[in-house]
This record gives structure tokens, sequence and C-alpha cells, in this order.
């Protein structure tokens, strides 16, 4: 297929779960590239299947153009700025499917957009696909020039400190904890909240810490569910009915694994029936301190998608911003195969091959690519705070 390759054109697309500042990563892309490179910009649908809608004649390449007013509102709100405020994403994305068996067909597709270069804003998941199919495409002849921008809000992307949509989803489960707390006050309960986060531990412990939890479970410190971690937990919430608080506020990362080292579909279910027999246990073994504990009305939270959505906080939109443009700078100076990065309070960049060796390692270790620090001054302030995160004596 031969296919004029203008050199002006770039495209944009959002791959695996859905976050907030998507919308706000499109918006920058589109403003730095029109502004100050004339250049046009094009929204692939729904991931890399709307390359395949390409080839397939479903949609036309002048269906995708972005322009400065390509989202009208009624009213007073038009063009790319209301997408500053928006979360999910306008163009679509895909967390499942099988790119493999279509990577043909897809590559077709981004040929057939003639596109000079291509911005994927994605996750460690979709870093890897992406990856595979710009070296299918490279080996055929064909030029896949692109550029990465970091989003997750389980904040797992390696060589980054921050990805967009992690601080939102931060301040999503720190209000739901706010208020959880009142109800489990109202009603002296002990609260177990689920967050999301995969095999990385970065939301709960931020949002525990700042939504006042009093135990916080991630993989990185309590990997499995055991004997030790119950007693501690148990040992903390007498600790707060001695002190006179009769409530407690729990968070577990959905990474955490079982007594048996496996994923639980709802792990804070599981948790809370732990709590429950285990204080009973340690109540007939002539431990009185926690008879009736297990008598204590445990409820149990699982917050899900609730997670994925709201308002972009500032911190994401500005990041979303910075990266939209660091993207389009990258382009600009012919510098491809990169993922834009925030290291110490600024805007960077990394090789892919980098971040995509990292991954793949993670994934032989089944851990996290980036993972919370055990000897971080997060997990540390945490500890000097009288959170219980895990057994810390053998630090």
């Amino acid at each position: 297929m031969t296919t004029t390759i203008h050199p002006k054109r770039i495209g944009i697309l959002t791959s695996g779960g859905d976050c907030a500042g998507l919308n706000a990563v499109i918006r920058a892309v589109v403003k730095a590239a029109t502004y100050k490179y004339g250049w046009e910009v094009y929204g692939i649908p729904y991931g890399t299947d709307g390359f395949i809608e390409l080839l397939t004649g479903k949609r036309q390449p002048e269906d995708l153009r972005l322009r400065e007013h390509g989202y009208d509102i009624p009213g007073l709100l038009q063009g790319l700025d209301v997408l500053h405020f928006l979360s999910g994403s306008v163009l679509g994305s895909i967390s499942k499917g099988d790119p493999d068996r279509h990577a043909n067909e897809i590559i077709q597709g981004y040929q057939k957009l003639g596109l000079y270069a291509l911005i994927a804003i994605g996750g460690d998941g979709s870093i890897e696909i992406m990856e595979k199919l710009a070296k299918q495409a490279v080996d055929q002849g064909i030029p896949w020039n692109w550029v990465v921008v970091p989003k997750t809000i389980d904040n797992d992307v390696p060589f980054t400190d921050l990805s967009v949509g992690f601080d939102t989803a931060v301040n999503r489960v720190t209000q739901a904890l706010y208020d959880l707390t009142f109800t489990a006050a109202s009603h002296d309960r002990t609260m177990v909240v689920e967050v999301m986060g995969r095999d990385a531990g970065h939301l709960a412990l931020e949002a525990g810490i700042a939504g006042g939890a009093d135990a916080i479970l991630i993989p990185e410190l309590t990997p499995i569910i055991n004997d030790g971690v119950i007693y501690g937990i148990c040992q903390k919430l007498v600790s707060l009915r001695n002190d006179g608080r009769r409530f407690a506020l729990i968070v577990v990362a959905e990474g955490v694994k079982n007594r048996s080292g496996q994923k639980e579909k709802y792990i804070g279910d599981y948790l809370a029936h732990e709590i429950k027999d285990y204080s009973a246990q340690l109540c007939l073994s002539g431990q009185p301190e926690f008879c009736n504990l297990d008598q204590v009305d445990t409820r149990v939270t699982v917050l899900g998608h609730l997670q994925r959505g709201g308002t972009p906080s500032s911190t994401d939109r500005l990041l979303a911003t910075a990266f939209g443009r660091e993207a389009i700078e990258l382009i600009a100076n012919g510098n491809y195969n990169q993922m834009v990065i925030w290291q110490n309070g600024r805007v960077s960049s990394v090789p892919l091959s980098r971040v995509v060796d990292q991954i793949r390692k993670a994934r032989k270790d089944n851990k996290a690519p980036y993972r919370v620090d055990p000897q971080g001054y997060l997990v540390h302030t945490a500890c000097d705070i009288g959170i219980y995160v895990g057994d810390m004596s053998g630090e």
C-alpha cells in the first residue's frame, strides 16, 4: 500500500483503563500542535481499534480531525477547552482485545492515515502492546514514529514519579475515606475499604494516609494476608478501643493476596472475615483483650470504578498539559520512541526501550513495574503516626 506521509499530520489515541486527565492531554496536544507548529491532529477512536475502522472504511480520515472547535457545546463553553474539566476519554479507549491477532490490520490502518507521528496515552500494558506493533511496522518498512504519555490511577509506570490520573484517584479515595469515617464513628464500626492499584500500593498508601486510615495493607509490605498481618490489625483495633475510639478505618489494596498467595475477587471481604475469625481464636486461646472484637460491626466498601471518575484535579490538569506539550516538542525535534515522564519536579523523557524492558522484567517477576519503596518516606511517615502497615521491625 502506497500512502503519502503528511509531515504535519499526527495522531493521538487513548488505550487501557480510563482515568481523569486524558482529555486534558488531548486538549494540550491539539493546542500545542496547532498554535506553535500548525500541524493537523487526528484522534484515533477506541485505541488501536480505530486503525482497523479506518482500514475497513467504517471511518474516514477527515472524520478524525481534531480542531480547536471540534467539541462544541451549546452556550458559553465551546471548543477544546471544555475537555480540560472532563474525565474519561472523548476518543474512547479499550482495555481488552487481541491486538496481536489484528496487528497487520492495525498497521495498515496506521499507514492509510498517513501519520508522521503518533502520541499514545496509556499504562504499562498498553505501552508493551504498542511497542510490539511499532516493531512489526518498522520490520515491514513502515515508519512508526511515536511518543508515549503515561496514564494510570495505579501510578505503576516505571521511571515517572507521577502518571496522569493518579492524583485525582488519590483525591477520590481520600474523599471516600473522609465520608466513611463519620458513618463508622456513628455506629462504632470498622470500615474495610478496598481500593484499586493492581500489584502496586501507591493509591492505597497515599489515600490511606491522607484519609486518616488506621491500617493500610499494600502488596509491597503485606503481600499475603497471614496470621502475623491479622494479629497486627487486631492489636491495632484493640489499641484504638483502649484509647476510647470505637471505630476504625482499614484500607486494603486489591493486589494483596489471601493466605494461599492467590488473588481474591474481593480482598476486602476476605480480610473482614479473617479479622473476625482470628480475633475469636485469640480470645479462646486465653488473650482476653481480643474478646468481643469479633462482635464489632465490620463493613466492607469496594470503591471500584468510582476511583476512575471525577473532575480532574489541578495537579492532573497541570501534568496532562505539560505532558501533552512535551510530547509535541519531542516530535518536533525528531526525538521519537520516548515516554514523557515527571521526575524531580520537572518534565523529561526516557527511551521507550528502557520502559518496556522494565515492564517485561516486572511482569516476569509478578510484580508492578514501579512499586512503593518499603524504605520510602511515605511508609515511614505512616508508621511514625501510628498507622499499621505490617511488621516493620525487620527493617
